[in-house]
């Protein structure tokens, strides 16, 4: 399978910020334990570069986009790539669940998730280019 990877979380993500290490050590084995039902057993980490593009879909009030990539970057180590070093993109952004919003080319996993018709991250991992800057 390897990259592109593609899945998602139902709920709530937990701040990096969150008081309660406890809060984030379950929210980081939830995220691994998703990953891993969709990862590929047999494909190693992949070695490169890698972006990453989160997408946070509520239907109540949102949260801070700053503090969801961390906690997720981290569960994915030794698992989609070999460290979160390798990360050289991020794309972090949330929308709301709302009937009049736009996804143009959703993907059967993105279909599959809003389905759910909760919170939920939506997370897809991708080579980078790590050779250029795109605007």
């Amino acid at each position: 399978m390897g990259l592109p990877f593609e899945f998602f979380v139902l709920g709530r993500p937990v701040s990096q910020q969150a008081r309660r290490r406890d809060l984030i050590r379950a929210w980081v084995t939830r995220v691994r334990g998703e990953a891993e039902r969709h990862w590929n057993g047999g494909d190693a980490p992949h070695g490169g570069p890698a972006m990453v593009t989160l997408t946070y879909f509520y239907d109540d009030a949102p949260m801070d986009v700053d503090n969801i990539p961390k906690p997720v970057l981290d569960a994915l180590i030794g698992l989609v790539y070999h460290d979160d070093s390798q990360v050289t993109d991020i794309l972090c952004r949330k929308r709301m669940l709302d009937p009049a919003l736009i996804i143009p080319n959703k993907s059967p996993m993105l279909n599959l998730a809003l389905r759910h018709e909760t919170s939920f991250l939506h997370i897809v991992i991708e080579e980078a280019r790590d050779k250029e800057v795109i605007y």
